[in-house]
């Protein structure tokens, strides 16, 4: 009886505990809510499970090395399509190196298309060389175009630079001295980088003119060439007192002349182009003083031919006159046959004296077979 009496009650708990359980799953039908409040927390929960795992390590580091780098900082940057790994690398170089930067300062680098790590790399080598090289510095260099880690390795280490540049075609440096002799120079000029002259700062083509300028206009003022032989240092200290790095990113450490040798003789060159050039002249005047000549001989020529014309034009006249005097009655007969007479003998004592005027000489007309 009493086992009859527990079996009721079981199983009157059994069918309330039924109607309970119905009556919580259709209230969780009728209000999605705590599903919905469910799926964003477990979508939540992965989140942060995925974002600790992927900046825990980053995280740790920048930590233990004094860089000091949020999760909230890593996660900006990811969201802001930044490597922030490649930034955290750099800033803890840069900070285990003794130099104060920013995160920011590196992100903002980045956003604007600069090369983190070889600027990074340049201000540690700067700063390991006691060289003054901020961060802004370096980083306008390098957003300039100047390649900033090769300009703070030939501040280190100087850069050496042929004079003339062989690769532009021209092999030697080209000068005459006062007496004419021309001499070939090569030289090599060891130069140093400025950093706080690099924005803006000349570059190495500036440098390779203005030596080159330098030592043809040393070797100009050279009286002989005999004085620039025996002292090629004569070249390299003038060139110097110049002041030939203003206004350029290098300063000019040395100039050594490497090669030195003798050219052409330009000055004998110059003095013959000079004797051919005045004959020349001398032969065009002296034909325009021959053509001169020739027009007034034939103008000359042209006169003496007119007066000959005037000449005949006035003998012409002369039996005009004659018969006009004839006819007046101032010339008589005889006054006639005297005048002829006077001429028949001026003609025979022409022709005996001959065109020349001297006696025996005949005229063309009057030798025998003319």
């Amino acid at each position: 009886m009493f086992t009859a009496l527990l079996a009721q009650i079981a199983d009157k708990a059994d069918k309330a505990q039924g109607f309970d359980k119905e009556k919580a799953s259709s209230s969780l039908l009728n209000n999605p809510l705590p599903w919905v409040v469910g799926i964003f927390a477990l979508f939540l929960g992965i989140f942060v499970v995925v974002v600790f795992f992927s900046f825990i390590r980053l995280w740790i580091q920048s930590l233990l090395t004094g860089a000091r780098i949020s999760i909230l900082d890593l996660v900006g940057m990811k969201l802001r399509n930044v490597d922030y790994s490649m930034i955290v690398r750099q800033k803890i170089s840069l900070v285990q190196a003794g130099i104060k930067v920013t995160t920011e300062d590196l992100e903002a680098h980045y956003l604007a298309r600069g090369n983190v790590p070889k600027t990074a790399m340049a201000v540690i080598a700067a700063h390991k060389a006691n060289m003054d090289l901020p961060w802004k510095i370096a980083a306008a260099i390098d957003l300039a175009g100047r390649d900033i880690l090769k300009a703070v390795g030939t501040s280190v280490n100087p850069m050496v630079i042929d004079c003339p540049d062989p690769s532009k075609g021209q092999q030697t440096l080209d000068g005459v001295c006062h007496d004419g002799i021309q001499l070939r120079a090569k030289a090599r000029v060891t130069v140093r980088t400025k950093l706080d002259r690099l924005v803006g700062g000349a570059t190495e083509e500036t440098i390779i003119a203005r030596v080159g300028e330098g030592i043809v206009e040393a070797i100009g003022t050279a009286q002989t060439y005999q004085e620039v032989l025996a002292n090629p240092n004569l070249i390299s200290r003038t060139v110097l007192k110049k002041s030939l790095d203003s206004q350029t990113a290098f300063e000019i450490v040395s100039i050594d002349v490497v090669e030195i040798f003798v050219g052409d003789n330009v000055g004998a060159k110059l003095r013959a182009d000079q004797a051919g050039s005045d004959l020349r002249v001398a032969q065009a005047n002296a034909e325009q003083r021959r053509a001169a000549a020739v027009a007034q001989e034939q103008e000359m020529r042209a006169k003496v031919e007119e007066n000959r014309a005037k000449v005949v034009l006035a003998e012409a006249e002369v039996p005009l006159a004659i018969s006009q005097a004839f006819r007046d009655g101032r010339l008589g007969v005889m006054d006639y046959y005297n005048l002829r007479n006077l001429q028949a003998d001026t003609e025979m004592r022409s022709s005996i004296a001959g065109p020349t005027g001297k006696p025996g000489e005949r005229t063309n007309n009057e030798r025998p077979g003319i």
